[in-house]
């Protein structure tokens, strides 16, 4: 019931291939299959690009933490394409130190939180860190493109944070909305992060699920010795994975994502799908969960 499929490295560059997993396969996975599947333990490597190629609605997750040499977006035989981007288009969110993308003839500073959005066809992408020590640590997440939208770069303070949740049901958070109907276009990509209050562990919750596209969780921000329980799989019949900081999750559209902390952290969310619509999600209730 492994849906790895195989790796393919270079020596700046890896991308593993995951097939997708049907409800009742999951059913009838232990711990470590789980895992095997659904966690993604080592996405950040330290001058290294590494991808997971997930067959969910063929959407690609990445990391890239450059050092003293810009890390450059290459494409891989598998892809079938004569550049990265010749028929797709990536959101990059910053988690680390300030750094700098560039995309062919453009090139723009990111700080912490900062997302960068590049669209179809776009041939020359590179990441840089301003300061080895402190490097920046890119996120990435890339989906099927058909049409092309220009470049653009989102702070934090463009994202128009919303504070929701309470102390009481210890959520309290701010949600930033990065690429998104009312945000930065893109084809199919939503993508933005959430940032937990002191004192407050659960995100997402209540639950929901949207069988019209996938979506992928990176956990960042968890302190040491400190980690988040992921909630996955049917809202009758659930399942779980401990998650440590710079880990990342693949969540099928059947599926729950919601995840609840041994101390305050924060999170990218990430979807591809059928649209853009922020709001699109099927409500569970708390009452139903099993």
């Amino acid at each position: 019931m492994l849906s790895v499929h195989k790796q393919f490295s270079h020596n700046t560059l890896t991308m593993e291939i995951r097939f997708e997993s049907s409800r009742k396969e999951v059913s009838q996975m232990n711990t470590e299959t789980l895992r095997e599947n659904f966690l993604i333990e080592n996405i950040f490597e330290s001058g290294k690009i590494n991808w997971v190629y997930s067959h969910y609605d063929r959407v690609i997750i990445g990391g890239a933490i450059p050092v003293s040499t810009p890390l450059v977006l290459e494409t891989f035989d598998s892809l079938k394409a004569e550049y990265f981007l010749e028929r797709r288009e990536i959101g990059i969110i910053n988690i680390g130190g300030d750094g700098k993308i560039t995309a062919d003839d453009t090139e723009l500073s990111i700080s912490k939180l900062g997302c960068i959005y590049v669209g179809k066809g776009t041939r020359n992408v590179t990441f840089t860190s301003n300061d080895a020590q402190n490097p920046a640590v890119f996120y990435l997440l890339s989906a099927p493109a058909h049409q092309t939208y220009p470049t653009r770069l989102f702070t934090k303070e463009d994202a128009t944070p919303a504070t929701i949740g309470s102390m009481e049901t210890s959520n309290h958070r701010t949600i930033y909305k990065y690429i998104h109907l009312d945000g930065i276009q893109s084809c199919q990509l939503v993508m933005g992060l959430t940032v937990l209050k002191t004192g407050s562990v659960w995100n997402t919750m209540p639950s929901h699920v949207h069988d019209r596209r996938m979506e992928a969780y990176c956990y960042f921000d968890v302190p040491e010795n400190q980690r988040v329980l992921h909630l996955m799989g049917e809202p009758a019949e659930t399942r779980h994975l401990w998650v440590a900081d710079r880990q990342a999750i693949i969540s099928p559209p059947w599926s729950i994502h919601s995840g609840c902390g041994t101390s305050n952290y924060s999170f990218i969310w990430g979807m591809a799908g059928e649209n853009k619509d922020y709001t699109d999600m099927d409500a569970v209730a708390i009452s139903n969960l099993k």
